[in-house]
């Protein structure tokens, strides 16, 4: 026979017993002292003092199924509802198979009778591992949420973090930058009229053009790092970010909006723009889509962008990637507001990427509940390459 973990540490274990006969305890007690169990057990048989006596912590109960004006299963309905990862093993001298049954259905770690107690140490200690193993299985998931939560606040604080350093850089080249081109075109346009050489005429028209396209270059630059169309809206930033894709990329974009005003919480129109200008550099990049539909809409409190185009969709090999991390990035910038991403994909037949973010505090039980939130083959994406 396998030695428990119990055995192994031999440690002194605390039992309530619930039983209204001094001397069946005894013959509990001496089974477990003659098995080599160091044990401390408490007799209780009144129910008030029971209920009181689960306050305390104990590693296993043993319980009578017949008692005076109540049964075994009270005690174990108690324990249920209080949550307690607590052993219940159910000793009786008469207990039918129905009782049995719903006691074991109900949580009760096992059942013995009386005057069969040579299984009551192998159950005990049985029982009690499993315990400890299930209550070193939820502090491990409790840290692991711990640890996951930590995770997604660093991510979020990087993620504002970058944006903060664009805003930072975009006013850098706005304020020097730009301003130190534009002065320098308005001096050649000045040389420009007052130049008399066709010579330098020809060198002042040329490096004018070379400014202006350098004011143009700083101004994209500027849009990219801090998009200042994002304070006319949402709408607004879209109308205009699809407008330039499908004029810079040839590929069709439509953008369909349920209302032109939208009144969004601070940084969920950042998040929304940044994620559909990642999708829509993806789409030019990877998809060979002759065409990219976005649509922007607000309902029951739920705010919803999809971008989905007809490219040649994404492969399950693809799909399969670990190293994807433009996905993963995706979601944990929406997780700044409370939002996620979803990825759907069918080879030739296109990609579709959705934005979920609840508005309000009860926006998210509006959705479907088969809505699975998280999926890890959402984030096992073709966007890893970026």
């Amino acid at each position: 026979m396998t030695i428990s973990g119990v055995e192994r540490t031999n440690r002194v274990l605390r039992v309530l017993h619930v039983e209204d006969s001094d001397l069946d305890h005894q013959l509990i007690l001496a089974q477990l002292t003659r098995a080599g169990v160091r044990v401390e057990m408490e007799r209780l048989d009144a129910l008030s003092a029971v209920l009181a006596a689960l306050d305390r912590r104990w590693d296993a109960v043993i319980s009578d199924y017949n008692l005076p004006g109540y049964s075994g299963l009270d005690v174990l309905e108690a324990i249920k509802a209080r949550q307690l990862l607590m052993p219940f093993i159910l000793v009786s001298g008469e207990i039918g198979e129905d009782a049995a049954v719903s006691a074991m259905r109900n949580g009760a770690s096992d059942y013995l009778l009386k005057n069969n107690l040579a299984r009551l140490v192998p159950a005990l200690l049985h029982a009690i591992d499993a315990a400890d193993n299930e209550r070193a299985r939820h502090i491990a998931d409790e840290e692991l949420v711990k640890s996951k939560q930590r995770l997604h606040q660093l991510a979020g604080h990087l993620q504002t973090s970058v944006e903060l350093e664009r805003a930072a850089i975009a006013r850098e080249i706005h304020d020097d930058v730009g301003g130190s081109l534009t002065a320098i075109k308005f001096d050649l346009a000045w040389i420009d009229r007052h130049a008399q050489d066709p010579q330098i005429k020809q060198r002042v028209v040329a490096a004018l053009e070379t400014v202006s396209s350098a004011i143009e270059a700083s101004q994209r630059i500027m849009h990219n790092l801090r998009p200042a169309i994002l304070e006319q809206g949402l709408v607004a930033a879209l109308q205009w970010m699809t407008a330039r894709f499908e004029r810079r990329t040839g590929i069709e974009a439509a953008l369909r909006v349920g209302e032109q005003r939208l009144a969004l919480p601070s940084g969920v129109p950042l998040v929304a723009y940044r994620t559909a200008q990642e999708a829509l550099t993806n789409v030019s990049k990877h998809s060979g889509a002759t065409r990219v539909d976005v649509e922007l809409s607000l309902d029951s409190g739920v705010l919803t962008l999809e971008i989905h185009d007809n490219g040649r969709g994404i492969a399950p090999e693809d799909l399969a990637k670990e190293r994807s991390f433009g996905i993963r990035g995706l979601h944990e910038r929406a997780a700044t507001v409370g939002g996620w991403v979803d990825l759907s994909s069918t080879p030739g037949s296109g990609t579709s990427l959705i934005l979920t973010v609840p508005l309000e505090a009860d926006a998210i039980d509006a959705l479907d509940d088969s809505t699975d939130f998280g999926k890890d083959d959402v984030s096992q994406s073709i966007w890893g390459r970026l």
